[in-house]
């Protein structure tokens, strides 16, 4: 990653309205959907205030709706989310974030507890909108150079999100309330220089509740252990199978253990584990395949190998190994279901959250999916309800001749590829915009 100047304004959260930061004299009611997609359950919401509308990148327009309780009268309407986390233990996150942060008010208050970011999020948030350009202009003009601009636009904008989950975070002791940024893609496979990547943005944003994503690449395991054991708290994303996953549960283990600290309790983790890329894979090699076997496991592997991942995490999370880092403080490396997004659109809209709830885990949402399970989610615990049926599905899937090492390979070299395209995308329309900043005068 090239080097990037120190930022100009550290702490632009701290600057934000008093008006755009959570107050306690009153709360928000709200429901949020999309205009094209079938309306919201009214059921949702008792009363209606007011109402607003953010033009949101790739989606279009999302509708808040909210209503003002002041602190003397009634309380938040739960929704979904609230009973997820309450009374199953699964932190819903929101996994988009573009400007302006503060659109992210109404979503805490519906439930949202933490928000994961990405270079595909932050090349469709920036190419698209024109809230980046005041920004953009000045650092062009001061003299950064592309690279350098696009890392201080992203910065800022996991900043000011910070600030705003930062009462969740505090009020959970660190247990949540985090906000995700990853490293360049381009260092997939360069160990040290995603241990100095991770380094530089975690003391950059300078924020207790930032999350530094990491790729779960072979070459950047070892950055995993690297910069957890320097008390940096760690997203490891684009987990596809159960053997890399093991090894990042290990990466954890082996950080805490290295950090020589004797309090781990603010070094934390999540591994984020994906899942509807596994069943568009899966699902195609079973198309090929064509029985009738085959064809009737379509849709099912994704969910069997997650279930089969928190197996794993309830096992490795426990003994004597977790219990002496326990006794220093240590937080179990929760994990993440991401990809919740249906890509199939005859499956149920909710196939890859509603049977993933348990506890101690973490549900990342793109905006649909979220809509769709404030709308008609179901909240029951239902990750370990039935593992006997996942380990058969796994292993049917194996005797078919489904190699799940090559679909965790594949799934990763195009996710990986896929966040490059991205990042590089967005470099180019940058690259443009400063282009054009040439010919208009300041």
């Amino acid at each position: 990653m090239a080097t990037i100047s120190k930022l100009s304004n550290p702490n632009p959260a701290a600057s934000l309205p008093s008006s755009f930061k959570p107050r306690s004299s009153f709360t928000l009611k709200c429901s949020l959907g999309f205009p094209a997609k079938p309306a919201f359950n009214s059921k949702l919401l008792s009363s209606s205030s007011f109402s607003f509308t953010t033009n949101h990148p790739s989606k279009g327009p999302l509708v808040v709706r909210c209503s003002a309780v002041d602190g003397n009268g009634g309380s938040v309407k739960r929704t979904t989310l609230h009973d997820l986390y309450g009374k199953q233990g699964q932190s819903p996150w929101y996994d988009n974030l573009c400007r302006p942060v503060t659109d992210l008010l109404p979503l805490i208050e519906t439930g949202v507890r933490g928000v994961t970011s990405n270079p595909a999020i932050f090349q469709k948030a920036i190419s698209s909108s024109n809230a980046y350009n005041d920004q953009f202009r000045e650092l062009v003009q001061s003299g950064k150079d592309i690279e350098s601009a696009y890392w201080e636009l992203v910065v800022k904008d996991i900043q000011d999100a910070c600030k705003l989950f930062e009462p969740i975070y505090d009020q959970t002791d660190g247990g949540d309330g985090y906000v995700s940024v990853e490293v360049s893609p381009r260092l997939a496979d360069d160990t040290e220089g995603t241990v100095e990547a991770a380094k530089y943005l975690h003391k950059v944003v300078d924020r207790p509740n930032v999350y530094i994503k990491i790729p779960a690449t072979a070459p950047c395991i070892p950055s995993i252990k690297e910069v957890i054991a320097k008390g940096i708290s760690v997203n490891v994303t684009l987990i596809f199978s159960l053997a890399r996953y093991e090894a990042v549960i290990d990466a954890y283990l082996d950080g805490l253990e290295a950090s020589g600290l004797s309090d781990l309790s603010r070094v934390t983790s999540v591994a984020s584990f994906f899942v509807s890329r596994v069943d568009t894979l899966i699902d195609k090699m079973l198309e090929k395949i064509g029985t009738p076997e085959a064809l009737d496991l379509r849709g099912k592997a994704a969910v069997a190998q997650a279930a089969l991942a928190y197996q794993l995490y309830q096992k490795k999370f426990s003994g004597p190994r977790w219990e002496a880092l326990v006794k220093k403080g240590a937080k179990k490396q929760r994990l993440l279901w991401a990809s919740t997004s249906v890509k199939n659109p005859a499956y149920p809209d909710t196939l890859y959250v509603a049977p993933l709830i348990g506890p101690d885990t973490v549900s990342t949402m793109p905006d649909q999916a979220l809509q769709a399970f404030i709308d008609h989610g179901t909240v029951l615990r239902t990750i370990d309800a039935n593992v006997s049926e996942a380990e058969g599905i796994y292993s049917a899937l194996e005797k078919l001749g489904i190699d799940w090492a090559y679909v965790g390979t594949q799934l990763e070299d195009e996710g990986v590829e896929s966040f490059k395209k991205s990042f590089d995308s967005l470099l180019d329309t940058l690259q443009e915009k400063a282009n054009s900043l040439k010919f208009v005068s300041p």
